[in-house]
């Protein structure tokens, strides 16, 4: 029993040989019962139109409101709880859903499509702010994680349901859901899948979705694992307090031993407070 949810914004291109081949390869791979979900994000084309007449259940929201409140929408009206999801635009391989399938049987909370090839890689500009926010899910999850916002995952409707609370409404939708389970303990897996030219113009703006997806890497952070803010905060304090003593000793300025000693006793002030905000969260927790 599965539901496919398929957030959709003019897709007008990709949206019925989309919704076809899910079908198809549920069908071929004999997963019964399924319904795929096609979430009609305010578009002005006939994305639900044509995603209707290929065979989907589609929910249209009155105009746009974002990639991850589209898939909430979906997930949420979702009959099965066992959820897929994935892009309309072509750029995910369908195929793969049932190997996906079977590794999430195996015990696992989420099973993500770990995105590779030439058109995964991306410009210039997208390749190296990809690899600096995996290094901050990275250190804020304390784990590798390969792939750390893909739009192809196997994940449960209840679980993720109790995350909606602390999960971004926008194309983070699948970072803040992978640190929201990589940060309490449950048991992710990822599977190399090819990835291919996306069918259209991207929706993606990348400065400002960027953007978005750092303030929810540190929310995440706050929520979580709040003292890992604070000790990067201490260790900051720290550093600046060793540049000031290092130019106070070269350069004879007593200016450079204050600093220091206000450096230090910033740190302490800091870290007591990372040691205060991560007791509220334990009680707040129980």
């Amino acid at each position: 029993m599965v539901s496919v949810i398929i957030p959709a914004l003019n897709e007008e291109g990709a949206i019925s040989d989309t919704v076809k081949r899910v079908e198809a390869v549920l069908e071929s791979a004999q997963i019964k019962p399924f319904e795929i979900i096609v979430v009609d994000d305010g578009s002005s084309d006939r994305t639900g139109e044509l995603a209707s007449a290929a065979g989907a259940r589609v929910i249209r929201n009155p105009h746009n409101v974002g990639y991850g409140r589209s898939l909430k929408i979906g997930v949420t009206a979702a009959a099965n709880d066992t959820i897929v999801i994935t892009d309309a635009d072509g750029t995910y391989p369908i195929e793969e859903i049932p190997t996906l399938l079977d590794r999430y049987k195996e015990g696992f909370d989420m099973v993500v499509g770990e995105r590779r090839g030439e058109h995964y890689r991306g410009s210039a500009i997208k390749w190296p702010m990809r690899i600096l926010l995996r290094f901050l899910v990275e250190w804020t999850a304390g784990r590798s994680i390969p792939d750390i916002n893909s739009g192809l995952r196997v994940f449960s409707r209840g679980t993720s349901m109790a995350f909606f609370g602390h999960l971004c409404d926008t194309f983070s939708f699948t970072t803040s859901l992978t640190l929201a389970y990589m940060m309490t303990s449950k048991f992710v897996s990822y599977l190399p899948i090819d990835y291919h030219e996306r069918l259209g113009k991207t929706k993606v703006r990348l400065w400002r979705d960027s953007m978005r997806t750092l303030q929810y890497i540190v929310q995440a952070v706050l929520y979580y694992d709040p003292l890992k803010i604070f000790v990067l905060m201490t260790i900051a304090c720290c550093l600046i307090a060793a540049v000031s003593v290092g130019i106070g000793i070269m350069f004879k300025l007593l200016t450079g031993f204050l600093m220091a000693v206000g450096a230090l006793i910033a740190a302490i002030l800091v870290f007591g407070l990372g040691l205060l905000a991560d007791l509220l969260r334990q009680i707040m927790a129980k």
